[in-house]
């Protein structure tokens, strides 16, 4: 069943095709505490047409980029070349914990005057002038 879901779907961890592309090309270089997985290219090669080692991640269950550690998004992004595996890597006081998207959820955050959010919805200011097509 899983060979199934993989061919025909993309946010279920990884497709078949991505699955062949990482057999053929990747080197695993690490795993975050998400139980994500990370690739490079094997050999230390540099693709052509970017000019610079592919990175890529097969994420464990739906593929979800808020699901990516700090550290590893940084490596990631070519913002460091260095592993978080290999670094004591330590977030900043102000890098928040890892929270799921909640869009969709009854946590989704709602603004003030939103249709959705609880409360009341404040008093229209008064500021606002309709257009009208004779003016």
């Amino acid at each position: 069943m899983k060979w199934l879901v993989q061919t025909f779907t993309w946010w279920n961890e990884q497709s078949l095709g991505t699955r062949l592309h990482t057999w053929r090309h990747g080197e695993r270089v690490g795993e975050d505490q998400f139980g994500n997985v990370y690739y490079r290219w094997r050999d230390g090669k540099i693709d052509p047409a970017l000019g610079f080692n592919r990175r890529w991640v097969i994420f464990n269950g739906v593929a979800e980029g808020s699901k990516v550690p700090p550290g590893w998004y940084g490596w990631l992004h070519h913002m460091t070349d260095e592993l978080p595996t290999e670094t004591d890597y330590k977030p900043r006081e102000w890098e928040k914990p890892y929270v799921s998207n909640q869009t969709g959820t009854p946590n989704a955050w709602r603004p003030p005057g939103s249709t959705l959010a609880a409360g009341a919805r404040p008093q229209a200011t008064g500021d606002y002038q309709a257009w009208s097509p004779e003016a």
